[in-house]
Formats: structure tokens, C-alpha cells, sequence
């Protein structure tokens, strides 16, 4: 087995949309080390690769890169594109390959050309084939496995919540701004609630600090704890139906194989849209579709 540092992107739907390019490179004999957020031990604990979970300043990154280092000169690969993971990399003695962007091409020890008509998920699959010299195809479905343990948490939060074995989970939050446009769809509360007068059991769980958000934007609804994302991906995977802006919880919802409702209206479906054969996609990145568009599809994937 070969080694490899494997520097994971900073947000759970990339980490996500990077699960068929870690199993490639897993299958062609690289022992990984995973580096990346905390909750990345969560998110891949079914696997047997290390984490190091980046935390503190940069001093702190490198020192933590310097101890997941086993021989000199260990090879890395950087599924990020900033200039300041590949400097942290050289600055611990880690000689990582990725993409020429940046202006850091002179901190790679090989670098591979973009393509931008890639979706995220063939972007980080372009680079796993190039260190392991593969000509593979990218998979159909992303296939995230999910550990026993964390399948025991959600059993255990939903059992405690009183929800029934079929339950719908809506998510309505979505993080940040795209050109300044808010990412999240504004018919969830609607949907919310003409799901709950026909007797579906609509769950939520939201991630850290977004209690109050869900809550608000889904009254009546099961909210769970929050927990971390292993115990969430369980949630998702048993729902009947997941409905979910583009957004991390989303993609994790594609990457368990969950029914999934994808909602867009500001970013590009072409680059980000849910990697899965059980989604059904609605809307697009110049604008948000109808409620009813929406609600149709929500019901086509609970009749099937």
C-alpha cells in the first residue's frame, strides 16, 4: 500500500462529492490519511482512514500535517484549490499534487490541468485518476457508507423523538450567499405544512447553530437534536423523501442513496447539482422554479 495525504475540501457537500474519487484512489492501493474539518471523522468513519482534523491557525495545520507524515518526502493530494493548503503542505514537508490554480503551481509537485465543463464530482475524480494513472469511469452514484454506530445514534434520535418508521425530511437551511443571492427556497414552509394536513411526518435536523432557523422555518415539524453528520447521513438514508436546497445536506442526502428533491435557483445544477440516479432535480440556476413544480415532485417520489 502506498501512502497518501489526502487534504478533503472544507464543506460537506464537496467532502461528499469526493467519495468516488477516495474509493478510486482506496482501490488502486493508496493507504489514506484523510486531512480536513472535524467533522470529517464523522462523516467517513466507516472507513478505515485516518483523520487528521485541521484545527487553530496555519501553525497548527502544518504541525498537525507534519505528524500524519510517515516517510520524507510523502506524497499528497490536495482536493482543495486554495494557495494556502499547498503552502501548508510544502511547509510540512508533504510534496502534494492538484489542480494549477491559484498561482500555486509552484508548490505542486504535479500539477493537473482544469477542465471547467466538470461537474464536482468528475472535478475530483479527474485528479484521484491522475495520481493512480487510471482511465476509470466516474460512477453512476455516489455510494458513502455509513458506520454501525452512527446508524445506532439515529435510530436512537428518531425512537426518542417519537417518529415513525416513513417520515419525510425537509432542510430548509441553506449557508451563505452565491453572487450575493440567497440559496435557500422559500416554499418550505408552505410545503411543510400541506405535508403535515395530509398525515406525513416531517423531520428536521439541524446542523450547528441552526436550531432556531429550522424551527422557525418548520413549525410543527420533528426537529431533531443536533448531532454530527455520520448519526444525520443514517436519518437521511431511511427517509421516505429528503427536500433540500443545494446544499450540504443535499449532497449527503445523494451520497446515502436517499430519495431526494433537489430544489435550485441561484447555483449552477451543471457543476453542483446532487450526483444520484434517485433525484429529481427542480429549478435551475437562473431562477427558482414554482411551488407547484416543487410539490409535484415531492409527491411523484413518495407515490414511488
Amino acid at each position: 500500500m502506498t501512502p497518501l495525504i489526502v487534504r478533503l475540501p472544507n464543506h460537506l457537500g464537496d467532502a461528499c462529492m469526493a467519495v468516488p474519487a477516495l474509493d478510486l484512489l482506496a482501490a488502486y492501493g493508496r493507504a489514506l490519511t484523510l486531512v480536513g474539518r472535524p467533522w470529517a471523522g464523522a462523516l467517513f468513519a466507516a472507513y478505515r482512514w485516518p483523520l487528521v482534523a485541521l484545527r487553530g491557525s496555519r501553525r497548527d495545520h502544518v504541525h498537525s500535517l507534519r505528524s500524519a507524515r510517515r516517510v520524507p518526502g510523502a506524497a499528497g493530494l490536495l482536493l482543495t484549490n486554495s494557495f494556502s493548503t499547498a503552502l501548508e503542505f510544502r511547509l510540512a514537508g508533504i510534496t502534494p499534487t492538484g489542480y494549477a490554480r491559484g498561482g500555486r503551481s509552484w508548490l505542486l509537485a504535479h500539477s493537473v490541468a482544469v477542465n471547467d465543463a466538470d461537474h464536482m464530482v468528475e472535478y475530483y475524480h479527474r485528479l484521484a485518476r491522475a495520481v493512480v494513472s487510471a482511465d476509470a469511469k466516474v460512477p453512476r452514484d455516489l455510494k458513502l457508507q455509513i458506520a454501525a454506530d452512527a446508524k445506532a445514534r439515529a435510530h436512537a434520535l428518531l425512537a426518542g423523538s417519537g417518529v415513525p418508521d416513513r417520515y419525510v425530511v425537509l432542510c430548509p437551511v441553506a449557508v451563505g450567499r452565491h453572487h450575493g443571492k440567497v440559496k435557500a427556497w422559500s416554499g418550505f414552509a408552505r410545503l411543510n405544512q400541506e405535508l403535515l394536513e395530509r398525515g406525513e411526518h416531517v423531520v428536521a435536523m439541524p446542523g450547528p447553530g441552526e436550531a432556531t432557523a429550522v424551527t422557525n422555518a418548520l413549525p410543527g415539524a420533528t426537529v431533531l437534536p443536533e448531532s454530527d453528520v455520520g448519526a444525520f447521513a443514517a436519518v437521511l438514508a431511511s427517509a421516505r423523501a429528503v427536500v433540500a436546497n443545494d446544499s450540504g445536506p443535499g449532497h449527503l442526502a445523494a451520497a446515502v442513496g436517499a430519495p431526494l428533491v433537489s430544489v435550485f435557483g441561484v447555483t449552477e445544477p451543471e457543476k453542483t447539482r446532487p450526483w444520484s440516479s434517485r433525484m429529481s432535480l427542480v429549478g435551475s440556476g437562473s431562477g427558482w422554479p414554482s411551488y407547484e413544480e416543487v410539490r409535484t415532485a415531492v409527491d411523484a417520489m413518495l407515490a414511488g
